[in-house]
């Protein structure tokens, strides 16, 4: 499976920038937006806000490991299946500050 980089101009926190990111991400962003009913661009820029990375591209990458982790986290629990450890845990609680 082939999945290229592609860079995209968009608006983030009122500035206009590219990120580079693969099209599964630019993806998962577009199903993450609509879910929380809010733009791709007003997602970008809470997750702009919010970074502890110095790369757009790399907390957006994060950002919807940690949301999908966080799916199948609640998902696991719901069904019993899951104890709470390290390995399920979001990576920005185990980033700490």
């Amino acid at each position: 499976m082939k999945s290229s980089v592609v860079k995209r101009s968009t608006v983030v926190a009122g500035h206009r920038t590219s990120v580079s990111l693969e099209d599964a991400f630019w993806n998962a962003m577009k199903v993450i937006a609509l879910e929380r009913h809010m733009s791709v661009s007003g997602l970008l820029s809470e997750i702009d806000t919010n970074r502890q990375q110095g790369n757009l591209s790399s907390a957006i990458r994060l950002f919807v490991l940690d949301f999908y982790r966080d799916q199948i986290f609640e998902h696991e629990k719901r069904a019993g299946t899951r104890e709470l450890s390290s390995s399920s845990m979001p990576l920005a609680l185990k980033q700490g500050p």
